[in-house]
């Protein structure tokens, strides 16, 4: 191995910090640069993985020994259209470079996830989801075009209309590196959301607020307390929101030093050190205590009031703590999310939580949100709800974590429902299968021969799911 090469190594991690793998890094600053490294690869008998800010949770970004490409330094804005809302920026430009570019103009990204630092090509490879997506979709939905480069060294500027657009987008890095993006941003007239909180006692009341509201709201989520039973099991605390418009507002909102989220608390704690005593409590004894400590703050403060709420701080719920995920060290964590169609998904969420009650193995953190369909080859969407939950690994129960994962799996399946690869840790093949269907994956291997002949793009998710790696007629012999 050259020095230049053994210079890049490094050992990298799903955000989630279970799951590793050392790989030589690439961080080009140029298309010529990411054509460059398709060639190096080619030439050294490596792999490709595509890595934008490795915000997804568990093996997405990773690969062993592979040429991993990090987008981060391509991240200009290209141009920028006050007027009609359009931006046109190099794909390692993040969520939080949009907006702190466009607010103090009057607009918003149209879809944001509940961090402000995944990159647009990241973004868009998993095609992330916001807590408005009943309303207005994935963010895949408000692209205008956007170009790749393929493992070929092709360049291609693919529109909404392009047979490859939608398997692009939510094709996981797949198919090329995802370069430029122009996208439609959301006009606002002010900073500001206008927000509503309730504390559903059960999951009846969950659901009735989502119905309530999902007609009128620009935003809906709410929190799940997954450790309460019996007639409060499905407690939490709802939040609705509206963006503000008239003319009493404040237009001061707009500007970004009124976006910014504080350092401090109550100013005087740093923020720094909350992943610290979090870590204090990050078992099952600290987490029922705090989960049930937000459930009576909610029901005493809250309940039923208006607040106003900046859009950062309403939007970037998971920036407000540094490196929380340090709390869950050593072993790291995973997310589950599983989406259900509406006629089965209180049924189903209830299940899932009593098993893991049944196996002491609760999630720390649930958050429901309501969804609508879309029409991207690997769509997690469903018109119905999806729950992401947040369970600490330890390698002495990892086994009985990933069983417990695998029988919500059958629950989530029978009834019609789908997964997100952005969340992903134990999803067997099978599953994968069965919720995507045998068409969709045929048409990724249509697709893959086309634009990756030589199948240099992997990472360590498609390794684990072999119907990913294996041509679907191999699979069935």
């Amino acid at each position: 191995m050259n020095r230049a090469i053994g210079d890049r190594v490094a050992r990298l991690s799903g955000y989630g910090q279970r799951t590793f793998a050392d790989g030589y890094i690439f961080r080009p600053g140029s298309v010529e640069e990411v054509i460059n490294v398709f060639h190096e690869a080619r030439r050294d008998g490596r792999n490709v993985t595509l890595r934008g800010a490795g915000r997804s949770y568990g093996d997405q970004a990773i690969y062993p020994e592979a040429y991993v490409l990090e987008i981060g330094r391509m991240n200009r804005i290209l141009s920028w259209d006050a007027q009609s809302g359009i931006i046109d920026c190099e794909a390692g430009a993040t969520i939080e470079t949009l907006w702190r570019h466009t607010i103090e103009d009057g607009w918003w990204p149209p879809v944001v996830s509940g961090t402000m630092y995944p990159t647009l090509a990241g973004a868009l490879a998993m095609n992330i989801h916001g807590k408005n997506n009943f309303r207005v979709g994935t963010l895949g939905e408000h692209v205008l075009d956007l170009e790749i480069v393929t493992p070929t060294g092709e360049k291609l500027t693919l529109l909404p209309t392009d047979p490859l657009f939608p398997a692009v987008i939510s094709g996981f890095g797949m198919f090329g590196v995802i370069v430029r993006v122009k996208l439609q941003m959301k006009k606002l007239e002010s900073g500001n959301l206008k927000v509503l909180a309730v504390s559903p006692a059960n999951w009846d009341e969950q659901f009735e607020l989502f119905e309530e509201h999902e007609t009128e709201a620009d935003y809906m989520v709410s929190w799940v307390d997954c450790f309460a039973k019996g007639t409060e099991a499905g407690r939490g605390q709802f939040h609705a929101a509206w963006y503000e418009n008239g003319e009493s507002i404040d237009r001061r909102s707009l500007w970004v030093s009124r976006q910014d989220l504080p350092d401090m608390i109550m100013g005087i704690f740093p923020k720094s050190l909350v992943w610290r005593v979090l870590k204090l409590l990050c078992n099952r004894t600290g987490m029922r205590l705090l989960n049930w400590a937000k459930d009576r703050a909610g029901r005493l403060l809250d309940n039923g009031k208006f607040h106003t709420q900046s859009l950062v701080a309403f939007s970037f719920l998971l920036d407000y703590v540094p490196n929380w995920r340090n709390a869950y060290l050593p072993d790291g964590f995973i997310q589950y999310q599983s989406f259900v169609p509406k006629e089965h998904a209180k049924r189903v969420f209830s299940e899932q939580i009593k098993l893991q009650q049944e196996s002491k193995l609760e999630s720390f953190l649930g958050v429901l949100k309501r969804h609508r369909p879309d029409s991207f080859l690997f769509s997690h969407a469903v018109d119905g709800y999806s729950l992401a939950m947040d369970f600490k690994v330890t390698k002495a129960r990892w086994d009985e974590l990933e069983l417990l994962c695998h029988r919500m799996n059958d629950i989530v399946l029978a009834a019609g429902g789908r997964f997100y690869l952005a969340k992903d840790s134990t999803l067997r093949p099978e599953d994968f299968q069965q919720y995507l269907g045998d068409s969709t994956l045929k048409e990724f291997w249509r697709l893959k021969r086309l634009i990756d002949p030589e199948n240099i793009l992997m990472s360590s998710l498609t390794s684990r799911l072999p119907v990913l790696r294996t041509p679907l007629e191999h699979h069935h012999e």
